[in-house]
Parts: C-alpha cells; structure tokens; sequence
C-alpha cells in the first residue's frame, strides 16, 4: 500500500511517473503528471510530492504556465506538508518520550521489574524491565512489542476479510515498507508494514480489506474496489483519511 491515498501500489505493469521539474519562484520543485480524463488540471501536494492531474490534450507548456499561476499555494503546501512528519519512535528511549500507537501520542513509562512486560492505557505506553536504564535493550523490546502487536492485529482480520470473500487465508508477514502500508503477491501472500499498529484502528482496517481484495483481483479495477466496500464500506473516506497518515511512513 503506497503513501498516497490507496494503500497498495497497482500490481499491474504500470511503469512508474516520472519526475519533473519546474522552477517556481525561484525554488526548484519536482511534481508528477499523470494523464487522466477530466478537464481541468488538478493539483494535489502530499507524501509523494507534488502530483498534477491533466487531459493528454493539454500540453507541458499550459500545465507549467497553470503551476507558476498556483507557485504560493504550491509552495506553501509543499512546505506545510515537510512540517507534518510524525517521529514514530522515540530518539533518545526515555520516561515522557512519545510513541505513537493505534493513532495516539502516547508517552513512555520506564519501570525496573524483573520481568519484561509492556501494557497500554490512555496515556502511557509501560515498559516493565529488568534495565530500564539501557535505551538499545528497550528499544529493541519496545520494536518487538509493536511487531507483536501489528501481527496480533492483521492476521485475524486477514483471515475474517479472506473467508467472506472465499478466499484461501493467506500467510502475513510484517516488512519494514518506507513507501506502502501493505502489498500482496500473486502467490497470495500479504505483507504489512510494521507501521500498520500505529494508524488508528480503523485505517489498519482499510488497509486489511485492501490487501485482502487483491488476493481476488491483483489490480485497481473497478470488481476491486467492489470488493473492498464489500469488506469495508466507507472505505472512500478512510482511503483518503491514509493520506494524512502517510507520514508516518516517510
């Protein structure tokens, strides 16, 4: 599942956009265009840059001359957008740093015990620990925990979304994916980012059913997206509330 608004790149041979670029005012900005059917050129400043949207008919020249008309908004977006990144781990792993966890902002809380436990609540995230002390120890405990967790999450709904399409339940797999919240293969394996735990449930939902739809069509079709809202009706709105959450993969 890509950064942008689906959360699965097309596994059809479609080759990737290009990058170009454009100087406006002043400031270098890359953008892609894609050719679509519509009318007007449409603009869109996200996690995978600055996306154009315009008819094969109009040519380069009035799709630049249309982004130097829109240079402040673009510019403005772009730098809005840099602002937005989410650290989804703690730098320094310490009592009051911030993990974010199921779509909230919660703080760490570092206890010695002689055991490794780690519980949730609405504020903190509890790390009970023979070496509280140790930032690697409890960093690679905390990155297992959120691993387990992710696992703990995706397979049942796998397996649910997967027999109301009788479909065969596949093998989950987390990756450690910068640039897609899951992909499936066409051996009928799913892979989920680890970062999946932390989208707020409903999101991880969206993009459950989204894998799980193309376990039947490998692709974005329109029978694709039939089957997602079979398997998650809003998922419109959900699709484009991922957006906003891409940057936590970045």
């Amino acid at each position: 599942m890509s950064a942008s608004a689906a959360s699965g790149r097309s596994r059809s041979a479609v080759l990737p956009v290009p990058l170009r670029r454009i100087a406006l005012a002043g400031e270098p900005v890359d953008y892609r265009l894609v050719r679509a059917r519509r009318r007007t050129i449409g603009m869109h400043v996200g996690a995978d840059g600055l996306v154009v949207r315009a008819s094969r008919w109009v040519t380069i020249g009035d799709v630049e001359a249309t982004l130097r008309q829109h240079a402040a908004w673009i510019l403005r977006r772009l730098a809005e957008w840099r602002t937005q990144r989410r650290d989804v781990l703690p730098e320094v792993w310490t009592s009051g740093a911030p993990i974010l966890f199921q779509g909230r902002d919660l703080r760490l809380d570092l206890r010695r015990a002689p055991e490794t436990t780690i519980v949730t609540d609405l504020v903190n995230v509890t790390v009970c620990h023979p070496t509280p002390d140790d930032q690697q120890e409890i960093a690679a405990c905390v990155g297992r925990w959120l691993c387990a967790e992710a696992l703990a999450f995706a397979e049942p709904r796998v397996a649910a979304s997967a027999e109301r399409l009788r479909a065969a339940t596949p093998t989950v797999r987390l990756s450690n994916a910068r640039s897609e919240w899951g992909s499936c293969n066409r051996k009928g394996e799913i892979r989920f980012s680890w970062r999946l735990i932390q989208l707020p449930p409903e999101l991880a939902q969206y993009v459950v059913a989204h894998e799980v739809a193309h376990l039947i069509e490998l692709n974005h079709s329109p029978r694709f997206w039939a089957l997602v809202e079979a398997l998650y009706p809003a998922y419109a709105k959900a699709r484009r509330a991922l957006v906003e959450w891409s940057v936590v993969l970045a």
